[in-house]
């Protein structure tokens, strides 16, 4: 899948990178480098990554899974969400947990990360631990939240995710 993911993400940036943002001149490709250089001023462009956060939330025995409105019918998974400007990653899990589901959490842990041609970006998976908090969803990206143990678990994303790596996590650990 990683290679596939960068090829996807390579043909995207070619496609949709064809002029520079400073003089409007026409981008060629460089011969030395993955890159794109403006043939009238000489900007050089590279390939961009968008950093999301995707993150499992445990509570003892029991993982927050969620399910957005795009996903099938008892489909759910971990949170994820893009990382904003200025923030950190760590930063980024804290909000964007407290901001679909209302909760807090602590010991946030780095996990791994997965090329994800979304396109261009870069998923980093973390865990985190259940702070304080009672499930309130936003009802824009979350339209379901829950507490799952390994008895009650609703249709999840496939082990080759990194979604599905982190719930696979979860289960080994209990």
């Amino acid at each position: 899948i990683s290679l596939i993911g960068m090829a996807f993400q390579l043909l995207h940036w070619n496609r949709t990178n064809n002029y520079c943002s400073h003089c409007g001149g026409k981008l060629v490709l460089s011969t030395i480098e993955r890159a794109k250089i403006c043939q009238h001023c000489d900007t050089v462009y590279y390939p961009r990554i968008n950093p999301c956060i995707i993150v499992s939330i445990r509570n003892g025995n029991q993982i927050l899974l969620a399910r957005a409105p795009r996903f099938p019918e008892n489909t759910f998974s971990v949170i994820a969400g893009f990382v904003e400007i200025g923030e950190t990653l760590e930063t980024c899990v804290a909000r964007e947990i407290k901001e679909e589901v209302g909760v807090e959490v602590k010991n946030i842990q780095y996990f791994k990360s997965q090329n994800w041609p979304f396109p261009n970006s870069l998923m980093i998976a973390f865990t985190a631990d259940y702070h304080t908090g009672d499930i309130k969803i936003d009802h824009q990206e979350i339209v379901d939240a829950k507490w799952f143990t390994k008895d009650t678990l609703p249709k999840i994303p496939d082990g080759y995710t990194v979604a599905g790596q982190l719930i696979n996590a979860f289960l080994d650990s209990i």
